[in-house]
């Protein structure tokens, strides 16, 4: 007791380091180390993101609408991408928060997207939705995440192969209409303004056109009937026949040359010979699938990217026919001289801009080059026809 009568009165012992620690610096330390705070957005950054905001969606809602015109897997895929569209606009509402504010008008692309779902066809839509895509913003955004920027990447792939689909669908009869509707217009421009060119009478330069419309379309269109009509005959003598399994049980084992038919389709002798022993019956099941091709005749969609030689034909002469004949109605409605001639050109190459956009729609490319290039070779080939008539300057008495 009397050694810790002292113990009591001295002083209390050093606390530890911790407790020891002034307040202040606590404070001071705990602000140090906390984590920095994110800067307020800008008005910039704010204006950016709302309309990315708008934009998702907006393609959502052109992923639902095309979804609801198809069924089965197609439709779950649409479905897919409009929830992953969802989860972009997810994001930009958080990071938005109190800014987002009432909703903003999507771009005039995205609203072009919608009005083309709502009205058209899909070919059109996904083939615009694979162009935007692939332009995506998100790559050089920085508050955009990784996965954001992946979706976006992997969301052109899966557009791409929906518009693969509508591409073989119409590939056959709109690749004649297209270069039927081009050699319509370019070939009776060339014509007319060659003819021009040499001084003959207007009447003149009608009934040449006239004439080129009548066997340009004629032409055309019996060109396409015998190309289509031969290129689908081509595909009908590459297919497989079903000889093998009638000729089969008569083969001789010994002299086996169902052998060679799968050697020649393709197959390596250990699968031809796995292959020929099964048509042979001398195996009850297909005792090892990857020596095997089933079925023997093959799926194949060749004839449908092709289309039909009638289609293609009566495509062909049509629109060649409505080609050929923009360029001879201001003949038809009595102008003449170079003021015929400079409207023909006009007319022309609205025409050519028009068919050049709608093949960059549907190829996924920008419709404005496309438009030009098709401008660029119509007008250079009939500068070319016109420039000759000149050269030639043949006068008809």
């Amino acid at each position: 007791m009397h050694q810790e009568s002292p113990s009591s009165s001295s002083p209390a012992p050093d606390p530890t380091p911790e407790s020891a620690t002034p307040e202040p610096a606590t404070a001071e330390n705990a602000a140090t180390n906390a984590a920095p705070q994110p800067a307020p957005p800008s008005n910039a950054d704010i204006r950016r993101w709302r309309q990315y905001l708008a934009d998702e969606r907006a393609e959502a809602a052109v992923y639902r609408e095309l979804a609801q015109r198809r069924d089965g897997e197609e439709r779950q895929i649409l479905l897919a991408l409009a929830e992953a569209e969802g989860r972009h606009e997810a994001h930009w509402l958080k990071l938005l928060g109190d800014h987002a504010g009432m909703p903003k008008a999507a771009s005039t692309r995205s609203q072009f997207l919608g009005f083309l779902a709502r009205n058209f066809g899909s070919v059109f839509v996904l083939a615009l939705a694979q162009r935007a895509e692939g332009r995506s913003p998100y790559g050089t955004e920085p508050a955009a995440t990784p996965a954001m920027v992946a979706d976006e990447q992997i969301h052109e792939e899966v557009v791409r192969g929906l518009a693969t689909r509508g591409r073989n669908r119409l590939s056959g009869t709109f690749r004649a209409a297209v270069f039927g509707a081009n050699d319509g217009l370019v070939s009776n421009l060339s014509l007319v303004m060659g003819m021009a060119a040499t001084g003959v009478p207007s009447p003149v330069v009608l009934m040449s056109g006239v004439a080129g419309l009548l066997a340009g379309a004629l032409s055309m269109g019996a060109g396409e009937y015998v190309s289509v009509r031969s290129q689908r005959e081509l595909l009908n003598a590459t297919l497989p026949t079903q000889a093998t399994l009638t000729a089969a049980p008569s083969l001789d084992i010994e002299h086996n040359e169902l052998v060679l038919v799968y050697l020649a389709r393709g197959m390596t002798r250990e699968a031809a010979e796995h292959r020929a022993a099964e048509r042979m019956g001398l195996f009850s099941c297909d005792c090892d699938p990857s020596l095997s091709l089933q079925p023997e005749k093959p799926p194949t969609d060749d004839h449908e990217s092709v289309g039909s030689a009638w289609g293609a034909a009566m495509s062909s002469f049509c629109f060649f026919a409505s080609g050929a004949i923009v360029p001879i109605l201001p003949f038809i409605f009595g102008m003449t001289g170079i003021a015929a001639l400079l409207v023909a050109g006009v007319l022309v190459g609205i025409a050519l801009l028009a068919t050049g956009a709608v093949v960059g729609l549907l190829s996924g490319t920008s419709p404005l080059s496309r438009g030009l290039r098709q401008l660029a070779i119509g007008l250079g080939a009939a500068a070319a026809t016109y420039g000759l008539g000149l050269a030639f300057g043949a006068t008809i008495v």
